[in-house]
């Protein structure tokens, strides 16, 4: 914190200088730059060293891959007199791009271009150097001016990571030297006659940020004047509990110096003032209720058993690292009050504690746990409400009387995707095509009506129970009652003929059209389309949310509704990471970088191994078309499961819209992209301009089912 009384006061006669201590680049390219080269060539004491030729091998791995331009960009060569050495290095471009790689996407892009502009000034080089040298690092800063007049000690070497070969030398162009070495093309200018009255103008004009650590009172406070009347913020840490202190004198120019807490006392009112008479101040600076027993207790030890304050290096470079993460936030614009806070590792410690226990829960059983309701007009309801809906949301009500099976569109289960409730009328279809199949068994199966906007209902069926037979409906019910979403990997196997043949006969016979896409081209065609609709899901915030809140997870209150996260049949790594893919704020992040790509990778990959997929679509769009396009893909689905397919409902975002307004509506910012990705598609499955997408259904041959959806039966009132 203060050095001893004689250091503390010593004033400096000596000329200050401001001398440059970045490496000298040399380009080969350029004839002077090339005589140089060669004259250092010629010098046995100088020593070249050259491994240009593996960082161009980093800068084209990088993702993704650099510009032509940046990898054609000639190498340099840096010499470091002090070291008698030069040597060979990417171009500056190319050389920050890998430098600074691994600050990605911590530091985006961007805002490292942005942090490059600031020039920073920091006054003390003791704590200071591992500040400047982090600040160098991380790349936060374009330029840094360092102002010490001290010489670099023994005792120093406790903190300051310098060697016994800098013992000597100004502190100043210690930590130059070993930034330059970090970044050969970083502008580092020295201050080595410290920071006087007649000097310190001339350290702070053009600054941005001011890093204060000197080890006088009068200087903190003559470098806060400066600061204030330039408007430029100055930050400050102490290597004791870890505190920061910010002053925005950027944005609050009239701001007291050092909040107040010297009164009105100056620089001038301190400047004849002893080590002892600075004590009251100095922990009142410090606050010296905030400070640890053990330096405060070391204050009662100064020029007595202690020459100077005590510090350690770890707690050095906690202050460092808080000093470099408010100049980030500083230079980005981002909220920094004025203030103090500490960043104390020792009271972090001492909150140590067991973290919660992660326990596996074992899927729950293939078996369905869905109760069949009593009498016949329950049975059949029963088998209504087995029927498949997006996120298993049934978007019905159910009324079973002994004269007719009721099911009602309700709006209030719907959900963003559904757009104009669309989906819901393909669910209730595939719920009324259940209650044909049901009622067939029972030769009950009368007629149906479909009714729209009808007493403030958007769509309901009723299907009447009168005396009826439909042999080819009743054999279905088995395999209706067992049909399930199997979402297992698929191994890529073609459909046979037969089951082509089956597939475009039901469609037909239910009155839609199928397009069966199986060439693998086309259908890695549709998984890339699939995947980049599957990262819109993930990155627009309503979407986002309404995907996790479909989720249910074992001992879930709520798990007869929603998909198990067992039935998307992830391995239990991929099953870890939905914990992070469910996080907001973790794709607001994506969404900024605009990344992501790889949130669509589990669809693409499910969909390029399917045997095929089918696009089942109508003539119309009112609701009534939607319903007879969802009784038909559960007829399909039905006959595919008993073929041996796996089957899986895969609903990108756009499915349900009809032009841009409507995809605006769903997802604003990606909008455009919706729209190009709806209508390759819609070219991908030859989709008549008229006709509209019911459904689209994966077909593969895999593996069965770890968990089948439940179903909720408090949707179904019995008369």
């Amino acid at each position: 914190m203060t050095r001893s009384a004689r250091n503390r006061h010593t004033v400096k006669t000596e000329e200050p200088t401001i001398v440059s201590c970045t490496a000298r680049i040399l380009d080969a390219a350029n004839p002077a730059d090339n005589a140089v080269l060669e004259q250092l060539h010629a010098d046995p004491a100088i020593e070249f060293i050259d491994h240009c030729e593996q960082q161009l091998d980093e800068l084209r791995k990088l993702r993704p891959s650099p510009d032509p331009e940046l990898v054609a960009e000639s190498c340099r060569w840096a010499y470091y007199p002090w070291r008698r050495a030069v040597v060979a290095v990417l171009g500056p471009r190319a050389f920050r791009a890998v430098r600074l790689d691994r600050n990605r996407n911590l530091i985006t892009t961007e805002e490292q271009a942005r942090l490059a502009t600031l020039r920073i000034g920091v006054a003390g080089l003791s704590v200071g150097h591992i500040i400047a040298h982090t600040l160098a690092a991380q790349g936060v800063c374009g330029e840094l001016r360092l102002a010490d007049f001290d010489r670099l000690e023994l005792s120093n070497l406790n903190r300051v990571p310098a060697t016994v070969l800098d013992l000597s030398l100004n502190k100043a162009q210690v930590a130059a030297r070993r930034i330059a070495e970090l970044d050969p093309y970083l502008m580092v200018r020295v201050q080595d006659a410290g920071l006087t009255v007649d000097t310190i103008d001339e350290f702070l004009d053009g600054l941005d940020v001011v890093v204060e650590e000197c080890d006088s009172l009068e200087m903190k406070v003559r470098l806060r004047e400066g600061a204030r009347a330039r408007g430029i913020p100055v930050l400050m840490a102490t290597s004791d509990r870890g505190l920061l202190d910010v002053e925005r004198f950027d944005s609050q120019p009239h701001r007291p110096i050092l909040h107040g807490l010297l009164g009105d006392l100056d620089a001038a009112g301190l400047a004849g003032m002893s080590s002892r008479e600075m004590v009251p101040y100095l922990l009142r600076f410090l606050d010296a209720e905030q400070l640890s027993a053990p330096i405060l207790a070391s204050a009662v030890e100064l020029d007595r058993t202690l020459s100077t304050w005590p510090q350690v290096c770890g707690d050095v470079i906690v202050g460092a690292a808080a000093v470099v993460e408010a100049v980030r936030r500083i230079g980005l614009r981002q909220e920094l009050r004025s203030g103090r806070t500490c960043v104390d590792v020792g009271w972090a410690l001492d909150q140590l504690d067991e973290p919660p226990m992660v326990i596996d829960a074992p899927a729950p059983s293939v078996e369905s746990s869905d109760r069949v309701l009593p009498g016949v007009p329950g049975i059949i309801a029963s088998a209504a409400i087995r029927a498949p809906s997006a996120s298993n949301a049934q978007p019905w009500h159910v009324e079973a009387d002994p004269d007719a099976i009721t099911i009602t569109l309700a709006p209030e289960h719907t959900s963003t995707l559904d757009i104009g409730l669309r989906g819901s009328a393909v669910a209730l279809g595939a719920a009324l095509f259940n209650a044909r199949v049901a009622a067939a068994v029972h030769k009950v199966l009368g007629p149906v009506t479909l009714q729209e906007r009808s007493a403030g209902v958007p769509l309901q069926a009723t299907l009447r129970l009168a005396r009826g037979e439909d042999a080819e409906l009743a054999a279905l019910y088995e395999p209706m009652m067992e049909r399930e979403t199997n979402r297992q990997v698929g191994t890529r196997r073609p459909l046979d003929a037969q089951t082509t043949e089956l597939l475009y006969t039901i469609a037909a016979r239910e009155g839609v059209r199928l397009d069966l896409i199986a060439g693998r081209d086309e259908i890695d065609s549709l998984a890339a389309i699939f995947a980049a609709s599957d990262r819109v899901r993930y990155l627009t915030p309503r979407l986002h949310a309404e995907m996790v809140a479909e989720l249910r997870w074992p001992n879930d209150p709520h798990a007869d509704t929603g998909i198990d996260v067992y039935s998307l049949e992830l391995d239990r790594g991929d099953l870890a990471l939905v914990n992070i893919l469910k996080r907001p704020d973790v794709m607001a992040h994506l969404a900024r970088w605009n990344a992501g790509s790889a949130l669509g990778a589990d669809t693409r990959m499910r969909v390029s191994t399917s045997s095929a997929m089918g696009v089942i679509s109508v003539s119309g769009s009112s609701l009534s078309d939607f319903a007879r396009g969802g009784s038909a893909a559960e007829a399909l689905w039905i006959a595919a499961q008993r073929e041996g397919l796996a089957v899986q409902p895969v609903s990108p975002v756009f499915l349900y819209a009809r032009d841009v307004d409507e995809l605006a509506e769903v997802s604003a910012p990606f909008a455009e992209e919706l729209d190009e990705l709806r209508n390759r598609f819609r070219q991908l499955a030859r989709t008549p301009g008229d006709s509209s997408v019911a459904l689209v259904l994966r077909f593969a041959f895999g593996g069965a089912t770890s968990v089948r959806s439940r179903r909720s039966v408090e949707r179904v009132r019995l008369r």
